[in-house]
């Protein structure tokens, strides 16, 4: 089984690294990175470098596509070669795939219009742009397109994945193996749980005058 996951510049290293984790223990599988050109991709800090073996003329075919976020992800009209290798790459799939504002990536190949869909918060616009309907789930399934919400949500879109693809019990022992048991000192996880001080927090970081989305 052969699972595709997209490099672009300023990816978000848990895009990637969330879903690897977890889809690497499957049996039988292949995990490999494709980028326009082979080489190192940095991530939206500058700090982690994935090394990319694959081109897009190398990969033609895959089981599952997993298409990560980041604000690389936000520049999609200047990635016309990755648009259409997803294109071409979801009609050979079972299960097609996103994490956070990866989305946004499907949705400019055409793959989300008239679709529920779900993205990081800072994107739903963007995302609706696209025909999509957003919903502020973790994980939406859509015939075999999985869209997952932010960031760490690619963890839990990939254990849904696993569930998928073999079986539960299988997918549990995944989840054991890499001890996913959240726990997180505060709640907050959300727009819809966050507090007003971690609200605005997070307006100054964004700016532009952003608003949570169904949140007055």
């Amino acid at each position: 089984m052969r699972v595709a996951i997209p490099v672009f510049p300023r990816f978000t290293s848990l895009d990637i690294i969330g879903p690897y984790q977890v889809l690497v223990n499957l049996p039988d599988v292949e995990v490999v990175l494709v980028a326009e050109s082979t080489g190192i991709v940095t991530d939206d800090r500058g700090l982690i470098k994935l090394s990319v073996d694959a081109t897009f003329d190398d990969v033609d075919h895959a089981d599952v596509l997993v298409v990560p976020g980041g604000p690389g992800s936000r520049v999609h009209g200047d990635m016309p070669e990755m648009l259409a290798w997803i294109q071409h790459i979801h009609a050979s799939t079972t299960w097609t795939t996103s994490v956070c504002t990866g989305s946004l990536l499907l949705g400019a190949a055409g793959l989300l219009d008239g679709l529920t869909a779900t993205t990081h918060f800072s994107a739903v616009r963007e995302l609706q742009a696209w025909g999509a309907t957003y919903v502020p789930d973790r994980v939406v399934t859509q015939g075999k397109i999985i869209t997952a919400a932010g960031v760490s949500s690619g963890i839990d879109m990939a254990l849904t994945l696993a569930a998928l693809l073999t079986d539960q019990v299988t997918a549990e022992a995944i989840q054991l193996l890499i001890e996913y048991d959240p726990q997180p000192p505060f709640a907050g996880g959300s727009v819809a749980s966050a507090s007003e001080g971690a609200l605005a927090k997070v307006r100054a970081r964004l700016g532009s005058g952003w608003e949570p989305y169904g949140v007055t």
